[in-house]
């Protein structure tokens, strides 16, 4: 039972909510909610939580406090319900509406009375202290049940503070660009609602063309991002430009003062401030904020306190440094740990940050380390102690050491990959973060301490056994984007995955969870983790595209070894790629992306050709400029990788104009519909009647991969129908009299409009994956075997011979690559002093590992003109 005592008022953003009447309070894709409906509806919430048949203001806070676990998302249901339970002056615990493990972890320790909206049993004879309204995990939990105590006062003083800072005005709209859970998200709801201003609630990635037009449409005037936020935006190309935009927020972690400035000058450029801001939830978010117009001075300072707060560095050394501590009516009424603390006061005072840091001759405050026992590695706070304790407790003898690069443990007797899996899934951290080494016994000093210093030093060692077994979802993901930041937010698509990338990892998920979610590619990594695994059956589910790829790879390579004589997979292959180019290039970003997908065929395609022109007199050394067409117009060679490579430039250029990029967020169906529409005119186009390029020239062969990008933006049934409409008039139309190769194509493309997903025995998953997902070594190798027809090796062994040797030099070549990777992602480098002449930098006083990203995939490969073993060039295969 919980105590019956009055509680205190609710927080002023939640009970002022009706004084700005008719102005927009919330924007959803579904629509917009005024002050004064999202009023109503929040104390017809809060009536509900008392049980007691209240229905107006002047009742609502009356009965029982609860403890009420709200899982909150960007949705106006659970918004509502967590502004109803503060409204109702209740406790509010919150929890990820992403992440049902730690729902029912949080809900096991806590014993809430309501779990979202649903009573439970509670804990009997629970306490709660009338100051006390909200309750948040600390940023990046090691395990511990540990939760900071927010009162009401502290929740509108730092709201307060934090409109005051930014200038909100209630003409703003803000966009939930963060989890509403994360502190820093939090605050910026309830900065916004204090202040009057708009919300568009939305969980719509930044790199989602559908945000931005969310964000245009509802005239946006902030946005807010942690670093890894602005990675993602340049990775998607995304400029700021936009006409309403007032200013972006950053914080959540350092961004390099580099990045800083950067950012800073492009908003001058377009018209909005770049506000860098300082908090911890302790603080309730956010303790200083960095003035705009001292950006450029001082771009690694976290600044000024925020009004009513103050900052101090307690015991300064003779350079000025030490810890950064923090007072003001934000400050949390301190951690619980247990039902017992929920009854207590104030606690704390001031908040020791933990973060080493100077006062500046110019009254700027700058973090320069970490203290103690924590490290930050990719924003993610870690207690080291706390892991080891982690560790112990499951069976695991370990010391742990590290930085804001990442983790070094070291195990006695233990398995390195077990322990790394633990550690890696424990913390949300990517795998090559963590470097795990078995040795025979922890290091430690004289007085039996445990010696971290020499645990770091082993890092320099090679890593333990291999990590090919898939452990889960995060391990997928890191394995597949070795040394960049796996934030809960970002999904496959925002970590730059590509055509050939998403070919294992859907593999991999589909093995991990038993079945493959529905668009995985852009659900954000938190969400997927968070998924329960369903049970395994005897059949499996492959997305289309995957399937038909290893189809096609097979009839180019049986019809190359004269094993059938089946057209067309080649072209297939061009309108795969055009849809593999929509779902995944123009999704994450714009001519940046599609430069660096031309440039993972051209360079290694180059790189090939160029090798075999001096050991085959059949290749030309001006073969591996992928220009075929004009230095052998009689024969079509190299025409797929001549004609994607070209193909990508031309969209590059295309999206280089600001105003197609525009139109493509607005008119994802209509753009691929004009561009399809003008690459069937260049049918028309006279050429050299001499030149046999009727299938193979790149203004001729266009349309199909137009029609392949027009195909995966059709999401419409209107859409879909004029796309299969398009496919049996051109298919046809163009092929002619080659009924065979128009029918594979025409089929081809239908299927991956049609079917969603194509059920196989689960045993033919590993080789058709394997297929797929190695279509550059089985094109590039299986013509260097041709030649074996000549001594006798019969056609289906040749199509065995090429796939296996593929698939083998494949992922040779993706092993070595990924070691260099990793080998690069543990390198540290030195950061660059931003004091006077002749002092150490104040900022990092550690290396900082340099985030290198690897994509283990190109594209479309495929081997041209046949030749013999004796480096005869033979006529061309048209496949």
């Amino acid at each position: 039972m919980t105590t019956a005592a009055p509680p205190r008022p609710a927080p002023a953003f939640v009970t002022g909510l009706r004084a700005h009447g008719d102005r927009t309070a919330i924007i959803t894709p579904d629509g917009a909610l005024t002050y004064t409906e999202l009023a109503d509806r929040v104390d017809a919430e809060a009536s509900a939580l008392a049980g007691d048949g209240a229905q107006r203001s002047s009742t609502v806070g009356t009965g029982p406090r609860k403890l009420v676990l709200v899982t909150l998302a960007a949705t106006v249901p659970a918004l509502v319900a967590y502004l109803g339970a503060l409204r109702a002056g209740h406790v509010v615990l919150l929890a990820p509406a992403a992440d049902p493990a730690t729902v029912a972890e949080l809900t096991r320790d806590w014993r809430p009375d309501v779990v979202d909206g649903v009573p439970t049993t509670g804990a009997a004879g629970r306490v709660l202290h009338d100051d006390l309204t909200l309750l948040l995990a600390t940023s990046g939990s090691t395990g511990s049940p540990r939760l900071v105590r927010l009162a009401a006062a502290s929740l509108d003083a730092n709201a307060a503070a934090i409109a005051d800072s930014l200038d909100i005005l209630p003409t703003d709209r803000a966009a939930t660009t963060l989890p509403l859970h994360y502190c820093y998200g939090l605050s910026v709801v309830h900065a916004n609602l204090l202040a009057g201003a708009g919300l568009l609630l939305t969980d719509a990635s930044v790199t989602d063309p559908a945000f931005w037009r969310q964000v245009r449409e509802h005239a946006v005037t902030s946005l807010h991002g942690v670093p890894h936020t602005f990675a993602l935006l340049d990775r998607a190309g995304v400029d700021l430009d936009l006409p309403h935009l007032r200013y972006v927020t950053q914080a959540g972690g350092r961004l390099a003062p580099d990045e800083v400035r950067r950012w800073a000058a492009r908003g001058a450029e377009h018209g909005w401030r770049f506000v860098v801001m300082y908090g911890q939830t302790e603080a309730t978010a956010r303790m200083a904020y960095l003035p705009p117009e001292l950006v450029a001075a001082a771009p690694e300072a976290i600044g000024v306190p925020v009004p009513g707060g103050a900052l101090r560095i307690d015991d300064p050394d003779t350079d000025g440094v030490g810890e950064i501590v923090y007072s003001g009516p934000n400050v949390m009424l301190g951690y619980a740990e247990s039902d017992a603390d929920l009854a207590l006061g104030r606690t704390a005072t001031e908040l020791r940050t933990g973060d080493l840091g100077r006062r500046r001759p110019d009254g700027l405050f700058q973090v320069v380390g970490r203290r103690s026992r924590f490290v930050k590695p990719f924003g993610i706070r870690v207690d080291l102690d706390a892991v080891e304790t982690f560790l112990r407790s499951r069976g695991h003898t370990a010391a742990v050491t590290g930085d804001d690069t990442g983790l070094v443990v070291a195990v006695e007797d233990g398995d390195p990959t077990a322990v790394r899996v633990a550690v890696v899934e424990r913390l949300h951290l990517p795998g090559p973060s963590v470097t795990v080494v078995a040795i025979d016994a922890l290091p430690r000093r004289a007085n039996g301490k445990l010696d971290h210093p020499a645990v770091a030093a082993l890092a320099r060692r090679p890593e333990g056994p291999s990590r090919r077994r898939v452990a889960g979802v995060r391990e997928v993901f890191a394995r597949t984007f070795p040394g960049q930041v796996l934030d809960d937010g970002a999904s496959f698509v925002d970590l730059g995955g590509d055509s050939l990338t998403y070919v294992q990892v859907s593999a991999d998920l589909e093995r991990a969870l038993g079945h493959l979610p529905e668009r995985w590619d852009t659900t954000p990594l938190g969400e997927l983790a968070a998924r329960t695994p369903a049970a395994r059956s005897r059949w499996a589910g492959l997305e289309p595209a995957v399937v038909l790829r290893a189809l096609a790879i097979v009839l180019v390579v049986g019809e190359h070894d004269h094993l059938w004589t089946w057209l067309g997979g080649a072209h297939l292959l061009l309108a795969v790629a055009g849809w593999t180019f929509a779902r995944f290039v123009l999704a994450g970003g714009g001519p940046g992306r599609i430069l660096r997908s031309a440039a993972l065929i051209a360079v290694p395609s180059s790189l090939w050709i160029l090798g075999r022109s001096f050991v085959t007199g059949s290749v030309q050394h001006q073969d591996a400029l992928l220009l075929g067409g004009v230095f052998h117009p009689l024969v079509q060679g190299y025409w797929f990788v001549d004609s994607l490579v070209q193909i990508l430039v031309g969209a590059a250029a295309l999206f280089a104009v600001p105003a197609v990029r525009r139109f493509e967020r607005r008119h994802r169906f209509r753009l691929p519909a004009i561009v399809l529409a003008a690459s069937v005119v260049l049918w028309l186009v006279p050429g050299d009647p001499s030149v046999p390029g009727d299938l193979y020239s790149t203004h001729l062969v266009l349309w199909l991969f137009v029609l392949g990008w027009m195909l995966q933006r059709a999401g419409t049934p209107a859409q879909q129908w004029v796309t299969a409409a398009a496919t049996v008039v051109l298919v046809p139309a163009f092929f002619g009299v080659e009924y065979e190769r128009a029918a594979i194509v025409a089929g081809g493309v239908l299927v991956l409009l049609c079917v969603a997903r194509v059920r196989v025995p689960r045993f033919l998953v590993a080789p058709v994956t394997a297929v797929a997902s190695a279509s550059l070594g089985i094109y590039l190798t299986h013509f260097a075997l041709l030649g074996l027809a000549d001594v006798g090796v019969p056609p289906a062994a040749l199509v065995v011979l090429g796939l296996v040797v593929g698939i083998l030099a494949w992922r040779a070549g993706t092993g070595v690559a990924r070691a260099g990777v990793r080998a690069c992602a543990q390198i540290s480098w030195p950061s660059r002093s931003s004091g006077p002449a002749g002092q150490a930098s104040s900022e990092v006083r550690t290396g900082s590992t340099m985030p290198l990203r690897w994509s283990s995939s190109t594209w479309w490969w495929t081997p041209m003109a046949r030749r013999s073993v004796s480096g005869r060039a033979t006529q061309p295969e048209r496949s």
